[in-house]
Protein backbone atom coordinates (compact mmCIF):
# COMPACT_ATOMS: atom_id res chain seq x y z
CA UNK A 1 0.00 0.00 0.00
CA UNK A 2 1.39 3.42 -0.97
CA UNK A 3 1.92 6.02 1.73
CA UNK A 4 -0.97 8.05 0.28
CA UNK A 5 -3.36 5.10 0.60
CA UNK A 6 -2.05 4.37 4.09
CA UNK A 7 -2.64 7.96 5.16
CA UNK A 8 -6.18 8.00 3.74
CA UNK A 9 -6.91 4.69 5.49
CA UNK A 10 -5.70 6.19 8.78
CA UNK A 11 -7.80 9.32 8.29
CA UNK A 12 -10.91 7.35 7.33
CA UNK A 13 -10.57 5.22 10.47
CA UNK A 14 -9.82 8.14 12.82
CA UNK A 15 -13.14 10.00 13.09
CA UNK A 16 -12.10 11.44 16.45
CA UNK A 17 -8.88 12.16 18.37
CA UNK A 18 -9.57 9.09 20.52
CA UNK A 19 -9.77 6.85 17.46
CA UNK A 20 -6.55 8.34 16.04
CA UNK A 21 -4.63 7.60 19.24
CA UNK A 22 -6.13 4.12 19.46
CA UNK A 23 -5.06 3.34 15.88
CA UNK A 24 -1.49 4.43 16.59
CA UNK A 25 -1.44 2.42 19.82
CA UNK A 26 -2.46 -0.69 17.91
CA UNK A 27 0.38 -0.13 15.44
CA UNK A 28 2.85 0.25 18.32
CA UNK A 29 1.64 -2.95 20.00
CA UNK A 30 1.95 -4.85 16.73
CA UNK A 31 5.55 -3.59 16.46
CA UNK A 32 6.42 -4.87 19.93
CA UNK A 33 6.15 -1.68 21.97
CA UNK A 34 5.17 -2.19 25.62
CA UNK A 35 2.39 -0.09 27.08
CA UNK A 36 3.17 1.75 30.32
CA UNK A 37 0.79 3.13 32.92
CA UNK A 38 1.25 6.62 34.32
CA UNK A 39 0.11 5.31 37.70
CA UNK A 40 3.11 2.97 38.05
CA UNK A 41 6.82 3.72 38.40
CA UNK A 42 8.39 2.70 35.06
CA UNK A 43 11.24 0.22 34.97
CA UNK A 44 12.94 0.99 31.67
CA UNK A 45 15.64 -1.02 29.93
CA UNK A 46 18.12 -0.03 27.25
CA UNK A 47 17.20 -1.56 23.91
CA UNK A 48 13.47 -1.68 24.70
CA UNK A 49 10.56 0.36 23.33
CA UNK A 50 7.54 1.78 25.12
CA UNK A 51 4.43 3.93 24.83
CA UNK A 52 1.97 5.60 27.17
CA UNK A 53 -1.30 7.53 26.75
CA UNK A 54 -2.97 10.30 28.71
CA UNK A 55 -6.68 11.01 28.63
CA UNK A 56 -7.19 8.64 25.70
CA UNK A 57 -6.30 11.45 23.28
CA UNK A 58 -2.56 12.03 23.85
CA UNK A 59 0.20 9.55 23.07
CA UNK A 60 3.93 9.36 23.80
CA UNK A 61 6.19 6.62 22.38
CA UNK A 62 9.92 6.15 22.69
CA UNK A 63 12.86 3.76 22.32
CA UNK A 64 15.94 3.67 24.57
CA UNK A 65 18.98 2.81 22.41
CA UNK A 66 21.50 2.74 25.27
CA UNK A 67 21.75 3.77 28.91
CA UNK A 68 24.09 6.74 28.33
CA UNK A 69 22.04 8.34 25.54
CA UNK A 70 22.95 11.93 24.69
CA UNK A 71 19.49 13.50 24.48
CA UNK A 72 16.09 13.30 22.79
CA UNK A 73 15.04 13.62 19.16
CA UNK A 74 11.34 14.37 19.35
CA UNK A 75 8.39 15.55 17.34
CA UNK A 76 5.10 17.01 18.58
CA UNK A 77 1.83 17.19 16.70
CA UNK A 78 -1.81 17.32 17.78
CA UNK A 79 -4.75 14.94 17.59
CA UNK A 80 -7.68 17.37 17.72
CA UNK A 81 -9.32 19.37 14.94
CA UNK A 82 -11.91 22.16 14.85
CA UNK A 83 -15.39 20.69 15.11
CA UNK A 84 -18.54 20.84 17.22
CA UNK A 85 -18.61 19.27 20.66
CA UNK A 86 -21.90 17.78 21.82
CA UNK A 87 -23.12 18.97 25.19
CA UNK A 88 -23.78 16.39 27.88
CA UNK A 89 -27.57 16.69 27.62
CA UNK A 90 -27.49 16.84 23.85
CA UNK A 91 -31.03 16.16 22.67
CA UNK A 92 -33.17 19.17 21.72
CA UNK A 93 -36.88 18.58 21.09
CA UNK A 94 -38.74 21.06 18.88
CA UNK A 95 -39.80 23.20 17.29
CA UNK A 96 -42.59 21.57 15.29
CA UNK A 97 -41.61 17.99 16.05
CA UNK A 98 -37.95 18.32 15.02
CA UNK A 99 -35.30 16.59 17.13
CA UNK A 100 -31.90 18.30 17.07
CA UNK A 101 -28.63 18.09 19.00
CA UNK A 102 -27.16 20.79 21.22
CA UNK A 103 -23.52 21.42 20.27
CA UNK A 104 -20.87 24.08 20.83
CA UNK A 105 -17.97 25.17 18.65
CA UNK A 106 -14.64 23.52 19.40
CA UNK A 107 -11.77 25.58 18.01
CA UNK A 108 -11.85 28.18 15.24
CA UNK A 109 -13.57 26.37 12.41
CA UNK A 110 -15.01 27.55 9.11
CA UNK A 111 -18.75 27.14 9.67
CA UNK A 112 -20.09 27.15 6.10
CA UNK A 113 -18.55 23.82 4.96
CA UNK A 114 -20.41 21.94 7.72
CA UNK A 115 -23.80 22.78 6.22
CA UNK A 116 -25.77 20.33 4.07
CA UNK A 117 -23.33 17.44 4.56
CA UNK A 118 -24.04 13.99 6.04
CA UNK A 119 -22.68 13.95 9.58
CA UNK A 120 -22.45 11.61 12.55
CA UNK A 121 -20.84 11.57 15.98
CA UNK A 122 -17.61 10.01 17.25
CA UNK A 123 -15.52 10.06 20.40
CA UNK A 124 -15.83 8.08 23.57
CA UNK A 125 -18.31 7.41 26.36
CA UNK A 126 -17.66 6.52 29.98
CA UNK A 127 -19.55 3.36 30.91
CA UNK A 128 -20.30 1.80 34.28
CA UNK A 129 -18.75 -1.69 34.43
CA UNK A 130 -19.34 -3.17 37.87
CA UNK A 131 -17.25 -1.20 40.35
CA UNK A 132 -15.27 0.54 37.62
CA UNK A 133 -15.90 3.11 34.89
CA UNK A 134 -14.60 2.18 31.44
CA UNK A 135 -13.86 4.43 28.47
CA UNK A 136 -15.26 3.06 25.20
CA UNK A 137 -14.56 4.35 21.73
CA UNK A 138 -17.79 5.27 20.00
CA UNK A 139 -18.63 5.88 16.36
CA UNK A 140 -22.20 5.91 15.06
CA UNK A 141 -21.57 4.37 11.64
CA UNK A 142 -24.50 5.85 9.75
CA UNK A 143 -25.65 9.10 8.16
CA UNK A 144 -27.25 10.38 11.35
CA UNK A 145 -27.24 14.18 11.17
CA UNK A 146 -27.24 17.21 8.92
CA UNK A 147 -27.10 20.96 9.48
CA UNK A 148 -29.55 22.37 6.92
CA UNK A 149 -28.98 25.70 5.24
CA UNK A 150 -31.68 28.37 5.16
CA UNK A 151 -33.06 28.81 1.63
CA UNK A 152 -31.86 31.83 -0.32
CA UNK A 153 -35.52 32.98 -0.54
CA UNK A 154 -35.54 33.47 3.24
CA UNK A 155 -31.99 34.76 3.66
CA UNK A 156 -31.33 37.02 0.69
CA UNK A 157 -27.95 38.10 2.07
CA UNK A 158 -26.55 34.58 2.40
CA UNK A 159 -24.10 35.18 -0.47
CA UNK A 160 -23.12 38.67 0.66
CA UNK A 161 -21.36 37.76 3.88
CA UNK A 162 -23.12 36.07 6.75
CA UNK A 163 -22.32 35.81 10.46
CA UNK A 164 -23.22 32.34 11.68
CA UNK A 165 -24.87 32.14 15.10
CA UNK A 166 -23.76 28.78 16.56
CA UNK A 167 -26.82 28.43 18.80
CA UNK A 168 -29.18 28.95 15.85
CA UNK A 169 -27.51 28.31 12.50
CA UNK A 170 -25.21 25.42 13.37
CA UNK A 171 -27.60 23.05 15.17
CA UNK A 172 -27.62 19.53 13.64
CA UNK A 173 -30.95 17.90 12.79
CA UNK A 174 -31.42 14.24 13.80
CA UNK A 175 -35.09 13.42 13.19
CA UNK A 176 -38.72 14.39 13.39
CA UNK A 177 -41.58 13.03 15.50
CA UNK A 178 -39.39 10.17 16.68
CA UNK A 179 -41.43 7.25 17.93
CA UNK A 180 -38.63 5.14 19.34
CA UNK A 181 -35.15 5.58 20.63
CA UNK A 182 -33.23 8.68 21.57
CA UNK A 183 -29.79 10.07 20.93
CA UNK A 184 -28.47 8.44 24.11
CA UNK A 185 -29.93 5.09 23.00
CA UNK A 186 -28.25 5.42 19.59
CA UNK A 187 -24.91 6.19 21.25
CA UNK A 188 -25.34 3.32 23.71
CA UNK A 189 -25.97 0.87 20.87
CA UNK A 190 -22.77 2.03 19.14
CA UNK A 191 -20.85 1.66 22.41
CA UNK A 192 -22.33 -1.76 23.21
CA UNK A 193 -23.91 -0.79 26.51
CA UNK A 194 -27.21 0.17 28.07
CA UNK A 195 -28.18 3.87 27.95
CA UNK A 196 -28.39 4.05 31.73
CA UNK A 197 -24.79 2.83 32.06
CA UNK A 198 -23.39 5.88 30.23
CA UNK A 199 -22.06 8.22 32.93
CA UNK A 200 -20.18 10.75 30.78
CA UNK A 201 -19.43 11.57 27.15
CA UNK A 202 -16.73 13.12 24.96
CA UNK A 203 -18.56 13.21 21.63
CA UNK A 204 -17.98 15.38 18.55
CA UNK A 205 -19.56 15.90 15.15
CA UNK A 206 -17.64 14.37 12.26
CA UNK A 207 -18.00 14.30 8.52
CA UNK A 208 -19.10 11.08 6.83
CA UNK A 209 -17.23 11.78 3.59
CA UNK A 210 -14.07 9.75 3.03
CA UNK A 211 -10.75 11.15 1.91
CA UNK A 212 -9.97 11.17 -1.82
CA UNK A 213 -7.26 11.96 -4.36
CA UNK A 214 -8.27 14.35 -7.14
CA UNK A 215 -7.14 16.73 -9.88
CA UNK A 216 -6.18 16.49 -13.56
CA UNK A 217 -2.97 14.67 -12.62
CA UNK A 218 -4.09 13.53 -9.15
CA UNK A 219 -1.79 16.02 -7.41
CA UNK A 220 -4.18 16.85 -4.56
CA UNK A 221 -6.05 15.00 -1.88
CA UNK A 222 -8.82 16.12 0.45
CA UNK A 223 -10.05 14.67 3.72
CA UNK A 224 -11.28 15.64 7.16
CA UNK A 225 -8.78 16.50 9.90
CA UNK A 226 -5.67 16.99 7.73
CA UNK A 227 -4.74 19.64 10.28
CA UNK A 228 -3.08 17.98 12.07
CA UNK A 229 -3.41 14.23 11.46
CA UNK A 230 -1.38 14.48 8.24
CA UNK A 231 1.65 15.63 10.25
CA UNK A 232 0.81 13.28 13.13
CA UNK A 233 0.83 10.29 10.78
CA UNK A 234 3.90 11.38 8.79
CA UNK A 235 5.96 11.91 11.95
CA UNK A 236 4.77 8.59 13.33
CA UNK A 237 5.82 6.74 10.18
CA UNK A 238 9.24 8.39 10.37
CA UNK A 239 9.53 7.45 14.04
CA UNK A 240 8.68 3.81 13.34
CA UNK A 241 11.06 3.51 10.36
CA UNK A 242 14.09 5.19 11.94
CA UNK A 243 17.31 3.43 12.89
CA UNK A 244 18.83 3.68 16.38
CA UNK A 245 21.22 6.50 17.21
CA UNK A 246 22.82 7.92 20.36
CA UNK A 247 19.57 9.76 21.19
CA UNK A 248 16.17 8.65 22.43
CA UNK A 249 13.62 8.94 19.60
CA UNK A 250 10.42 10.25 21.18
CA UNK A 251 7.09 10.72 19.42
CA UNK A 252 4.39 12.78 21.13
CA UNK A 253 0.85 13.49 20.00
CA UNK A 254 -0.99 16.08 22.09
CA UNK A 255 -4.65 17.05 22.39
CA UNK A 256 -6.51 20.37 22.66
CA UNK A 257 -4.15 22.47 20.51
CA UNK A 258 -7.16 24.04 18.82
CA UNK A 259 -8.42 25.48 22.13
CA UNK A 260 -5.12 26.58 23.64
CA UNK A 261 -3.49 23.34 24.86
CA UNK A 262 -4.03 24.11 28.55
CA UNK A 263 -5.21 20.66 29.62
CA UNK A 264 -3.53 17.66 31.20
CA UNK A 265 -3.28 16.01 27.78
CA UNK A 266 -2.30 19.21 25.94
CA UNK A 267 1.08 20.80 25.26
CA UNK A 268 0.32 23.29 28.03
CA UNK A 269 0.27 20.39 30.50
CA UNK A 270 3.18 18.32 31.77
CA UNK A 271 2.83 15.13 29.70
CA UNK A 272 6.07 15.59 27.77
CA UNK A 273 8.30 16.89 30.55
CA UNK A 274 6.92 14.28 32.98
CA UNK A 275 8.09 11.47 30.72
CA UNK A 276 11.39 13.06 29.71
CA UNK A 277 12.14 13.31 33.44
CA UNK A 278 11.02 9.74 34.07
CA UNK A 279 13.20 8.40 31.26
CA UNK A 280 16.24 10.30 32.54
CA UNK A 281 15.62 9.25 36.15
CA UNK A 282 15.07 5.61 35.24
CA UNK A 283 18.24 5.46 33.12
CA UNK A 284 20.42 7.52 35.49
CA UNK A 285 20.86 10.32 32.96
CA UNK A 286 21.42 13.94 34.06
CA UNK A 287 18.33 15.78 32.86
CA UNK A 288 19.71 19.22 32.02
CA UNK A 289 22.45 17.78 29.81
CA UNK A 290 19.97 15.50 28.06
CA UNK A 291 17.57 18.39 27.38
CA UNK A 292 20.39 20.62 26.12
CA UNK A 293 21.30 17.94 23.58
CA UNK A 294 17.73 17.52 22.35
CA UNK A 295 15.85 18.82 19.33
CA UNK A 296 12.09 19.29 18.84
CA UNK A 297 10.20 19.28 15.55
CA UNK A 298 6.82 20.90 16.15
CA UNK A 299 4.76 19.63 13.21
CA UNK A 300 1.47 21.38 12.38
CA UNK A 301 0.23 22.12 8.88
CA UNK A 302 0.88 25.42 7.08
CA UNK A 303 -1.05 27.65 4.68
CA UNK A 304 -0.44 27.22 0.96
CA UNK A 305 -0.86 30.19 -1.37
CA UNK A 306 -4.56 30.20 -2.25
CA UNK A 307 -5.30 30.00 -6.00
CA UNK A 308 -8.18 32.49 -5.77
CA UNK A 309 -6.69 34.76 -3.10
CA UNK A 310 -2.91 34.92 -3.53
CA UNK A 311 -2.98 38.38 -1.91
CA UNK A 312 -3.33 36.78 1.56
CA UNK A 313 0.18 35.31 1.35
CA UNK A 314 3.30 37.19 2.41
CA UNK A 315 5.14 38.55 -0.66
CA UNK A 316 8.34 36.57 0.00
CA UNK A 317 6.95 33.50 1.78
CA UNK A 318 4.59 31.60 -0.53
CA UNK A 319 4.47 27.83 0.12
CA UNK A 320 3.04 25.57 -2.57
CA UNK A 321 1.38 22.20 -2.17
CA UNK A 322 3.73 19.41 -3.30
CA UNK A 323 6.63 21.82 -2.79
CA UNK A 324 8.10 20.11 0.26
CA UNK A 325 8.19 20.69 4.00
CA UNK A 326 7.33 24.21 5.18
CA UNK A 327 9.45 25.83 7.92
CA UNK A 328 7.41 28.44 9.81
CA UNK A 329 8.90 31.76 10.93
CA UNK A 330 7.53 34.57 13.08
CA UNK A 331 6.71 35.69 16.58
CA UNK A 332 4.10 32.93 17.05
CA UNK A 333 6.55 30.13 16.19
CA UNK A 334 9.50 28.58 17.99
CA UNK A 335 11.77 28.57 14.92
CA UNK A 336 15.03 30.49 15.25
CA UNK A 337 17.89 30.77 12.80
CA UNK A 338 19.84 27.90 14.35
CA UNK A 339 16.90 25.48 14.35
CA UNK A 340 16.00 26.48 10.79
CA UNK A 341 19.58 25.79 9.68
CA UNK A 342 19.77 22.40 11.41
CA UNK A 343 16.48 21.15 10.00
CA UNK A 344 17.11 22.56 6.52
CA UNK A 345 20.49 20.82 6.46
CA UNK A 346 18.87 17.54 7.50
CA UNK A 347 16.27 17.79 4.73
CA UNK A 348 18.95 18.59 2.17
CA UNK A 349 20.86 15.44 3.08
CA UNK A 350 17.89 13.23 2.16
CA UNK A 351 16.65 15.19 -0.86
CA UNK A 352 13.58 16.74 0.75
CA UNK A 353 12.74 20.24 -0.53
CA UNK A 354 12.16 22.98 2.04
CA UNK A 355 9.87 26.01 1.82
CA UNK A 356 9.41 28.92 4.22
CA UNK A 357 6.25 30.46 5.64
CA UNK A 358 5.63 33.75 7.42
CA UNK A 359 2.30 35.45 7.99
CA UNK A 360 1.54 38.57 6.02
CA UNK A 361 2.54 41.37 8.39
CA UNK A 362 -1.04 42.58 8.91
CA UNK A 363 -2.52 39.08 9.26
CA UNK A 364 -1.12 37.49 12.44
CA UNK A 365 -1.68 33.76 12.73
CA UNK A 366 -2.17 31.42 15.64
CA UNK A 367 0.53 29.75 17.70
CA UNK A 368 1.64 26.13 17.62
CA UNK A 369 2.91 23.45 19.94
CA UNK A 370 6.50 24.66 19.69
CA UNK A 371 6.23 27.75 21.89
CA UNK A 372 3.76 26.12 24.29
CA UNK A 373 6.03 23.11 24.78
CA UNK A 374 9.06 25.32 25.35
CA UNK A 375 7.29 26.96 28.28
CA UNK A 376 7.75 23.63 30.10
CA UNK A 377 11.01 22.28 28.70
CA UNK A 378 13.66 24.43 27.00
CA UNK A 379 14.48 22.78 23.69
CA UNK A 380 16.03 23.73 20.39
CA UNK A 381 12.86 23.71 18.27
CA UNK A 382 11.68 24.23 14.72
CA UNK A 383 8.05 24.71 13.67
CA UNK A 384 7.19 22.93 10.42
CA UNK A 385 4.14 21.84 8.48
CA UNK A 386 2.84 20.72 5.12
CA UNK A 387 1.16 23.24 2.83
CA UNK A 388 -2.62 22.96 2.63
CA UNK A 389 -5.73 24.83 1.58
CA UNK A 390 -8.96 25.43 3.52
CA UNK A 391 -7.36 25.04 6.93
CA UNK A 392 -10.02 24.55 9.64
CA UNK A 393 -12.64 23.47 7.13
CA UNK A 394 -14.29 20.12 7.79
CA UNK A 395 -12.78 18.94 4.46
CA UNK A 396 -9.25 20.20 3.79
CA UNK A 397 -6.89 19.91 0.81
CA UNK A 398 -3.16 19.16 0.58
CA UNK A 399 -0.54 17.89 -1.87
CA UNK A 400 -0.04 14.18 -2.54
CA UNK A 401 3.77 14.29 -2.61
CA UNK A 402 4.26 16.20 0.63
CA UNK A 403 3.38 13.32 2.96
CA UNK A 404 6.20 11.27 1.45
CA UNK A 405 8.58 14.19 1.96
CA UNK A 406 7.63 14.39 5.64
CA UNK A 407 8.08 10.66 6.22
CA UNK A 408 11.49 10.73 4.56
CA UNK A 409 12.67 13.76 6.54
CA UNK A 410 11.37 12.44 9.87
CA UNK A 411 12.93 9.02 9.30
CA UNK A 412 16.29 10.77 8.91
CA UNK A 413 15.56 13.04 11.87
CA UNK A 414 14.72 10.18 14.22
CA UNK A 415 17.80 8.28 13.04
CA UNK A 416 20.08 11.19 14.04
CA UNK A 417 21.52 12.68 17.22
CA UNK A 418 21.89 16.36 18.10
CA UNK A 419 24.52 18.17 20.13
CA UNK A 420 25.00 21.84 21.00
CA UNK A 421 28.48 22.98 21.98
CA UNK A 422 28.90 26.71 22.70
CA UNK A 423 26.68 27.89 19.84
CA UNK A 424 27.87 25.15 17.51
CA UNK A 425 25.05 22.85 16.42
CA UNK A 426 25.91 19.31 15.36
CA UNK A 427 23.46 16.84 13.84
CA UNK A 428 24.78 13.43 12.87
Amino acid sequence: MSKMKELLHFLDHSPSRFHAVDNLCRALEEAGYRRLSEGAVPELTAGEKYFVTRGGSALLAFRIPRRDFTGFMLSASHSDAPTFRLKENAELTGPDGYVRLNAERYGGMLCAPWLDRPLTVAGRVMVRCGDAIEARLTYVDRDLLMIPNVAIHMNRKANEGFAYDPKTDMVPLMGMDLEQGSFRAIVAQAAGCAPEDILGTDLYLCLRQKGLVWGAEEQFFSAPRLDDLQCAWGCFRGFMAAEDSDSVPLYVLMDNEEIGSHTRQGAGGTFLIDWMNRICDSMGRERLAAVANSFLVSADNAHAVHPNHPEYADPTHRPRMNGGIVIKHGVHYATGGAACAVFSDLCGRVGVPVQHFANRSDLPGGGTLGLITNAHVSLNAVDIGLAQLAMHSCFETAGVRDTEYLVRAMTAFYSASFREENERFILK
